[in-house]
Parts: C-alpha cells; structure tokens; sequence
C-alpha cells in the first residue's frame, strides 16, 4: 500500500483494511518533472492527483493571457481541475510541476466505483471539498479585506511548507499582488 495517502486517508475517516486496499488498488503512480505540465487547459480530466513529494501550481489564463494561480499543491494534498473531473467537462485549469513531483492518480470511472463498494470514500471526499471549501471562501475574503502585509502573514501560516518553495512571483501572483509590492512587505517583515 502507498504510505503517505493511507496515513492521509486515516487521518479523516476510520476505513476497513479491506477498504484502504481496495482504494490502493486503483491508485497509478505518476512522475512529472520540474517545467512539465499535469494538466492543460481545454483537455478532457480523467483524474485527480495526490502529491507523494514535490510541488505543484493550479493557474487559469484570462482573456488577456494573464495567468492567476489558484492553488499550490506539496506533499500530502490533492490537487486537480476538480469542477471540470467532477462535471467530467474539458479543464479550464493549467497545472504544472514547481518541483519534480511523485503523485498518485485516481481516475473518475474508478472513483465512482470505490464509492459504491466502500461508501467511507465519500465521506472522506467530502471533507476533503468542504476544507477547500472554506479556504477559497477565507482567501476571497482576505483578498477583500486584508492589505498585502496581512495577506502574505497570512498564507505563510497557512502553508508552512510552501513559501519557501514557491518563487516570490507566483506567490505575489497567487495573493493577487505585485511582485515588488511583496518584496517590500517582505522586507519590512524581516526588518
């Protein structure tokens, strides 16, 4: 069994042995290199992916070819085009390596299958929809409310594991500020 996503998997829902060998067993493991894409826009999604190591990016590209990140992914997190996987509808959604990344896919047919022969699956998706759930209602409001200093203090408490990893523009980008502005605010905080 692949470690990382059993302990995962524990970690939010209580499932059977037999359980978490079932959903092992559909689980492929993928290998993508730093610079490579998971995912392009306009592409069909069959899967979803777990991060076993590495780190990764989730942008769209705006009708002037400005790009918006909406999510990093580091070990331990899913990451996909989850409205287009679940809608099983062409993905709006670029995703690229940051690192060199270990990840295990879990395709749409075989999701639905370990649904319905171990239902706790749903239980643990759920959860796993409703924390994203609230972290992209949390980041809309702190996009609103909070100046770049409270953002940026902000997102390094959140992601602990990512602010070092990440280049300063893609985190300035993901905040939805400037690079320079970032830098500065960095500055300060290191002052």
């Amino acid at each position: 069994m692949h470690a990382p996503i059993v302990k995962h998997i524990t970690n939010h829902i209580s499932p059977s042995q037999d359980d978490l060998q079932l959903f092992n067993s559909v689980l492929t493991q993928v290998s993508v290199s730093k610079g490579q894409f998971l995912l392009k826009s306009g592409t069909y999604v069959k899967h979803q992916y777990f991060v076993v190591k590495g780190c990764l990016k989730a942008y769209y590209l705006d009708d002037k070819g400005n790009s918006h990140i909406i999510q990093f992914a580091v070990e331990n997190w899913w990451i996909g085009d989850f409205e287009a996987f679940f809608n099983q509808a062409p993905a709006k959604l670029y995703i690229v390596a940051i690192e060199d990344a270990q990840l295990l896919s879990v395709s749409y047919d075989n999701l639905q299958k370990i649904y319905d022969q171990a239902p706790i699956y749903e239980r643990y998706f759920r959860l796993l929809l409703t924390k994203a759930f609230i972290g992209q209602s949390k980041r809309i409001l702190s996009s609103q409310e909070k100046n770049t200093k409270e953002r940026y203090l902000e997102f390094c408490a959140s992601y602990p594991l990512i602010e070092d990893r990440v280049p300063n523009y893609d985190i300035a980008n993901y905040l939805g500020v400037t690079p320079e502005n970032l830098s500065r605010v960095r500055r300060l905080i290191k002052s």
